[in-house]
């Protein structure tokens, strides 16, 4: 049995015992009144800038949809504006044809 105790690493069995305690003592802290303090500043200054970030969403949403409303809108117009000079220029073809047979 002494052999055991023999191989055993003062200095590892001493980094984990100062790793336990502090990691112990790390708890009692993170669970304390001031900590609590802390994560509900924190919590309370996330929950602002979620609602600053959601604010400027909601803004470029309104803007994408009125840009794409008046696209197309202008798309309905161009392609109302070609099919009347279709419309005119194979109209002019048939009426030309006809006053130069005419003539």
């Amino acid at each position: 049995m002494l052999d055991a105790l023999e191989k055993i690493d003062a200095k590892k069995t001493g980094i984990f015992a100062a790793g336990v305690l502090f990691g112990t003592a790390g708890i009692r802290v993170l669970c304390g009144r001031d900590a609590k303090k802390v994560y509900t500043y924190c919590t309370a200054a996330v929950l602002r800038a979620k609602e600053c970030i959601m604010d400027t969403v909601s803004c470029i949403q309104e803007n994408a949809e009125d840009i794409y409303a008046e696209a197309v809108q202008m798309n309905e117009e161009r392609a109302a504006g070609e099919t009347e000079f279709e419309d005119e220029s194979s109209f002019k073809e048939k009426n030309g044809n006809k006053e130069e047979a005419a003539t």
